[in-house]
């Protein structure tokens, strides 16, 4: 039976199966189960900043100096009574952490320079082996440039490691104009890994209603393609952890994010489509296609695909995308 340990921010794994943030993690013994199907580790839910900050909006409205309000003060809950959404996760951290045996990496969703110190190290003391760093900032306004957006990243994750020992990795999304020279930015500043890429939920246009809505959209096995690529190009260009994230459904998707460089493969959609099992299937499938190609090992297979180590490196290159175009040809009983 090949061997499928692999690393994920320096701590080893059984296996390159990581679920990723999904709101299974709120119930622990959701979370057991995925360890029981196979998961090598978990990413929790995200925490996000606009929550805690209305926490604590809330708390010095009504329970700072409820006397400011009369008579409703009565029927305030005592703070003693009142958990916010920090202590929630810092709680669920303690959970997990007692029940499991693997690793636990919780996820902080944000997008301001302040408050990071103080909940990057709240999550370490409740026993977070590694933290995801999963901002995301909206460029809308033109006069932001993208080195100064860039540089908000780096500011962000600089302050973050000023107060945390335990691992961080950067969820990115594919939106930067030379990712490449962003990963090495990331890496210089701390860094211990990237996970490609973000992918975000877009509001959309109900025709009927004329209003604007937020749907969730879950991804396809087809959405492998653009993380596969670049995982392919970044493999042996840093010395970072890669984790391919979005599209992963069967085995043939997470082993060709291995064979291109992947160390690890996060999974959530397929998970939340069709639970704990599908863990199971897909490690099952990557044993028979690693037996049945005789590699002893996932770190022997692993960035085998990579940029660097395939004889023509132009398939991952602008190359690719001109064949790709010149090969098309129509389905069959289509007229031009």
């Amino acid at each position: 039976m090949p061997d499928l340990a692999t690393t994920y921010l320096g701590l080893a794994l059984k296996n390159p199966l990581v679920p990723s943030s999904t709101p299974l993690s709120h119930n622990v013994d959701a979370v057991l189960h995925l360890e029981d199907a196979g998961a090598a580790a978990i990413v929790m839910h995200s925490l996000f900043e606009e929550d805690v900050r209305n926490d604590e909006l809330m708390i010095d409205r009504f329970l700072v100096n409820p006397d400011s309000f009369g008579e409703a003060a009565g029927h305030l809950p005592f703070g003693r009574d009142y958990q916010s959404k920090l202590d929630g996760y810092l709680a669920q951290i303690q959970s997990l952490k007692s029940r499991l045996a693997i690793p636990l990496v919780a996820s902080l969703n944000g997008s301001s320079l302040t408050g990071w110190v103080e909940l990057g190290k709240e999550m370490q003391d409740a026993g977070a082996d590694a933290l995801e760093l999963n901002a995301w900032f909206m460029p809308g306004d033109p006069k932001v440039s993208g080195e100064a957006m860039e540089d908000h990243y780096l500011a962000l994750l600089r302050e973050l490691k000023t107060v945390v020992s335990i691992p961080v990795s950067m969820k990115l999304s594919p939106f930067f104009s030379s990712l490449p020279h962003f990963v090495h930015a990331v890496e210089a500043a701390g860094a211990a890994g990237v996970s490609l890429f973000n992918r975000f939920f877009q509001p959309d246009i109900d025709l009927e209603t004329l209003s604007v809505v937020d749907r969730v959209q879950l991804s396809t096995s087809a959405d492998v393609l653009l993380t596969m690529r670049w995982i392919a190009i970044l493999r042996g260009r840093t010395g970072l952890t890669l984790a391919a994230t979005g599209g992963v459904h069967t085995s043939d998707d997470a082993l060709k994010m291995l064979l291109a460089g992947a160390d690890v493969v996060h999974m959530a959609s397929a998970v939340l489509q069709r639970g704990p099992q599908v863990l199971k299937e897909v490690l099952e499938g990557i044993e028979h296609w690693m037996e049945a190609r005789e590699y002893d090992s996932v770190a022997q297979m692993k960035g085998s695909m990579s940029q660097q180590n395939l004889p023509n490196p132009s398939a991952f290159a602008r190359a690719a995308y001109l064949h790709a175009l010149d090969s098309f040809t129509p389905p069959p009983g289509v007229r031009y």
